[in-house]
């Protein structure tokens, strides 16, 4: 048996946006009979449960703290919460609706709309004795949405957010008191977002073969407030970073339109990343909505490390962990000392004219140079340089007499420019330099420990700082 709820509640918000619920038993079979009230004396006993569907109506907005978001159903407490009775029989177990014909009039006669919030929970849940086994739900293009059994079995709740404008099939597996296998399949549709325009991301980097420090970039195409913390936590979800081998790994907001992820430690060497966003449809703040954005893929290739000591003046390079080269070098001297820290490189220039008024000296100035530079590795965007420099050969591996730049001979160079790639760290160390900064000079992300890093995101935030992260194997059951 099938009970409603109060209909003034359903007209209220019918207008404003709508989901529909249809259930399916066994094709080619009507669902099964409920057997809990007007049994016939004699007859045999049915296997079912009786499952409570229920979504946050639109009229909900706002009520998503507290008891309404708990998984629970707390009837009453929410003025937007409703919820579906549906039956689970022993003849609904196998059933598959592939594509649900919502206008089919077989079908039509089963569909109840419910006006639901889009960006609220789904939960499925027990009316009576018995245990969840499995729930499944998967959208119309087969992917699943993530989610999580309770641990007594009771309940379900999707973990990810559903997208607005689509059509989704839930498959119910339980068990009834008895211990006896039921099973259900429901569809039902979301209402289709908002007019206007949505959110997108652009990725970086470009697909390709990087460093083991290359960094992941997210631009948004629209700005999301650092004070909308469950939106910021939304666009996270969405922002999926997938690799082989798995790693650690976590966004951190740099600004409200960019994104940075990175793993806790360097990616290892011959990791394939995947980046994507599943975010279209989804609601990620207020009635604003997310829309397609195209996928990254790229590979790292051997893990390069460049370490510069400027106070022994050699720079060590280790491939895989193995020295393959030790340079003589010299940095930035007084009044130029190099920035210290981790540093990626970022762009290869084979040939560069560098003058100094491009970093603030004045022409005329003893300190003033203009000079074509070959080999020239940058690891910041202000004009920081690993070159030849044949003019400091003599200085090389003795003292440090450059502007800045970390300078090598030419057959050093070279070398140099033709084994790293973007993405390769390099690290300079006691060069008394100011630290290289995080994110607006480059890519200094390396230089954040791992707790500040987090700190930096919304969603482990919201998780109460638990190191969490979206490329971390989910606990969830099922799982994307």
């Amino acid at each position: 048996m099938r009970r409603r709820q109060p209909t003034k509640t359903w007209g209220a918000v019918a207008a404003v946006t709508g989901a529909m619920l249809v259930v399916a038993a066994a094709p080619g079979r009507a669902p099964a009979a409920d057997t809990s009230e007007g049994n016939r004396a004699g007859a045999p006993r049915e296997a079912a449960v009786t499952l409570l569907v229920g979504r946050v109506l639109d009229e909900g907005r706002g009520s998503g703290d507290g008891p309404c978001a708990v998984r629970m159903f707390r009837p009453g407490l929410c003025s937007g919460w409703q919820e579906q009775r549906v039956r689970a029989t022993a003849r609904g177990m196998g059933a598959v609706l592939k594509e649900p014909s919502l206008g089919d009039a077989a079908q039509a006669a089963r569909v109840e709309v419910l006006p639901t919030d889009s960006g609220g929970p789904l939960q499925i849940a027990l009316a009576d004795a018995g245990r969840l086994t499995d729930v499944t739900v998967r959208d119309g293009r087969g992917r699943h949405l993530a989610g999580a059994l309770a641990p007594d079995s009771e309940r379900w709740l999707n973990s990810e957010p559903l997208r607005a404008g689509e059509t989704y099939t839930v498959q119910v597996g339980a068990q009834d008191a008895a211990g006896a296998p039921v099973g259900v399949t429901m569809a039902f549709r979301t209402a289709p977002p908002a007019d206007g325009g949505r959110l997108t991301v652009e990725f970086g980097p470009r697909p390709g073969t990087y460093g083991a420090g290359e960094i992941v970039t997210a631009g948004l195409s629209r700005p999301v407030p650092a004070d909308d913390l469950p939106a910021r936590a939304r666009v996270e979800q969405g922002l999926r970073v997938t690799s082989e081998p798995h790693v650690e790994g976590a966004w951190h907001w740099v600004d409200e339109s960019t994104l940075h992820f990175r793993p806790r430690t360097y990616w290892p060497a011959h990791t394939v990343v995947r980046v994507h966003s599943r975010l279209d449809g989804v609601e990620v703040g207020n009635h604003d909505y997310g829309g397609p954005s195209d996928e990254v893929q790229f590979t790292i290739a051997d893990r390069i490390e460049a370490v510069t000591d400027s106070a022994t003046h050699r720079m060590t390079v280790r491939r895989n962990g193995r020295v393959i080269r030790t340079i003589p070098v010299t940095t930035g001297k007084a009044g130029f000392r190099t920035r210290s820290g981790i540093k990626v490189v970022l762009r290869k220039e084979p040939k560069v004219r560098m003058r100094g008024d491009t970093v603030g000296i004045k022409r005329g100035t003893s300190e003033f140079y203009d000079l074509p530079v070959s080999y020239a590795t940058r690891v910041t965007w202000s004009g920081e340089y690993i070159h030849a420099a044949p003019w400091s050969v003599e200085a090389q591996g003795e003292e440090n007499v450059s502007h800045g730049c970390t300078g090598m001979s030419t057959e050093d160079a070279a070398w140099f420019f033709e084994t790293v790639r973007e993405g390769d760290i390099v690290e300079v160390v006691n060069s008394g330099g100011e630290k290289m900064a995080p994110f607006d000079n480059g890519f200094g992300d390396w230089n954040v420990d791992w707790r500040t890093w987090l700190a930096g995101s919304a969603l482990a935030n919201i998780d109460g700082g638990r190191e969490s992260s979206p490329n971390t194997p989910s606990r969830l059951h099922p799982t994307t």
